[in-house]
């Protein structure tokens, strides 16, 4: 695939931390005065088995899932209200506006569309659908749809990027190409992503943390040296997706 060079800063991007968080949903307590801390510029990646809180910790990062008296922002306090973009697990496409038009949604929504074409066609010829510009969603597959919602993140372009199991509808050999995509677009961003596939978070991750347990808490993983992103058949890298497995057994064990 074809990528977009990644587009400079005006500013270095912010360092998050997530402090004293305590949360519940109904009578299941997700988070209890818990801290997290993802490192400015860098790619932080969150596992853990399903219904552990991992989508729950991205909308507590956006701000979309209030936990009062938690300190929620960059390290120097200040919010991240307007310089973060959001990758939800489902696509939210919008049904009548072309692909490429959804692409270009959030521009065009800020009166930003000027001159926003050009990019909004490389990314999608980055995400293998240059030829689908004109087409509206219901016409695409579900991994389609994913690689559209994913050049739509990319389009954003802003420091902090959360991202909700961002591959998980495409096929393995079309993973591996847009990690790689994601890994140079986004370079020097700061990035929390959830998965399930714990061969992508060691791919991606800089620091990669398992959530477990209820009230959960979060393990961080030692990973690999070398290179980034990390090559798919290093030995290293199937060494430490073997721990990280074993470090998500005992909470598949228990459920």
């Amino acid at each position: 695939m074809n990528t977009p060079a990644p587009s400079a800063l005006s500013s270095p991007p912010p360092g998050i931390c997530v402090s004293a968080v305590s949360l519940a949903l109904g009578r299941v307590p997700v988070f209890e005065d818990f801290s997290f801390r993802a490192e400015a510029g860098r790619f932080t990646g969150i596992l853990g088995p399903s219904g552990v809180g991992k989508t729950t910790l991205l909308r507590v990062v956006a701000g979309l899932a209030p936990a009062p008296g938690a300190a929620i922002g960059d390290e120097d306090g200040a919010p991240l209200s307007g310089r973060l973009a959001w990758m939800a697990q489902r696509d939210l496409l919008l049904p009548w506006l072309s692909v490429l038009d959804n692409v270009r949604l959030g521009a065009r929504l800020r009166g930003e569309a000027a001159g926003t074409k050009a990019r909004a066609h490389a990314l999608l010829a980055a995400v293998g659908l240059a030829e689908r510009a004109a087409d509206l969603p219901d016409t695409l597959s579900g991994g389609q749809r994913q690689r559209v919602a994913l050049a739509r993140t990319l389009m954003e372009d802003r420091p902090v990027v959360l991202m909700d199991e961002p591959f998980s509808a495409v096929d393995p050999l079309t993973r591996l190409g847009l990690q790689d995509l994601a890994a140079r677009v986004l370079a020097g961003r700061t990035v929390i992503f959830v998965t399930h596939d714990p061969l992508e978070a060691l791919r991606l991750g800089h620091r990669v943390f398992v959530l477990n347990g209820s009230p959960a808490t979060a393990t961080e993983i030692p990973l690999p040296e070398g290179a980034w992103p990390r090559p798919a058949d290093n030995p290293e890298v199937l060494a430490a997706q073997a721990a990280i497995l074993r470090a998500l057994a005992p909470a598949e064990a228990a459920r």
